[in-house]
């Protein structure tokens, strides 16, 4: 019986002190449609949102009253600036093409009209003021694009993310300078589709 507890009490500590783990995107470095150097300070920004949710979690568990209400609200904006990196680097791994009789391409084009229709709708979402992320969701059936200011404010509840485009500035304009656009379609033209193709099959899934 002793035996049991110490296992239940050291299981409990080590989920009280369970921590996010960076993901490997370093292929990125060489194979990203995007500048070296570019990509490399945007995988450092990547860490700095996995160390930062891992630090909020611990202050969680220290602090008390108004400073613990403080960093419980940071806590959904470092863990979506993680998560959405996350996303932003798996559909830019590899460049692969949307099948005409994929699936998903046959939803788009019964969505928006056509794929080019969906591109410039995609387009435009990318090119409003402001810092954020543009998404492709699938949501009951319906796919939507949307915009999400900063990391937190405007994710669409119970969506599913399939396409995601990080348009903060520090994702192009070290590069690029001020030309969002030519950032948005070398983006665009660098997708990798069968990730974005099984994030599709498993939302329909629910």
């Amino acid at each position: 019986m002793k035996k049991f507890w110490i296992v239940f009490i050291c299981c409990v500590i080590n989920f009280a002190h369970a921590t996010y783990e960076e993901k490997d995107f370093s292929s990125l470095i060489k194979n990203s449609p995007f500048p070296e150097e570019l990509t490399e300070m945007h995988l450092k920004l990547y860490s700095g949102y996995v160390s930062n949710t891992n630090e909020v979690l611990k202050l969680l568990e220290t602090t008390k009253g108004y400073e613990w209400q403080a960093i419980k609200r940071r806590f959904s904006w470092e863990y979506n600036g993680m998560r959405l990196h996350e996303l932003y680097f798996e559909n830019l791994l590899k460049k692969t093409t949307l099948s005409k009789k994929s699936s998903l391409r046959k939803k788009i084009i019964q969505r928006f009209g056509s794929f080019d229709n969906w591109r410039k709708d995609f387009i435009e979402t990318g090119k409003m003021r402001g810092i954020g992320w543009v998404i492709l969701y699938l949501d009951n059936d319906k796919l939507i694009n949307d915009w999400i200011d900063e990391h937190n404010i405007g994710v669409l509840e119970n969506a599913h993310p399939l396409l995601i485009m990080d348009v903060w500035e520090h994702a192009y304009i070290t590069a690029y300078g001020l030309n969002r656009l030519k950032y948005i379609n070398i983006f665009l033209d660098n997708i990798d589709w069968q990730v974005v193709e099984k994030r599709y099959q498993k939302g329909k899934k629910g």
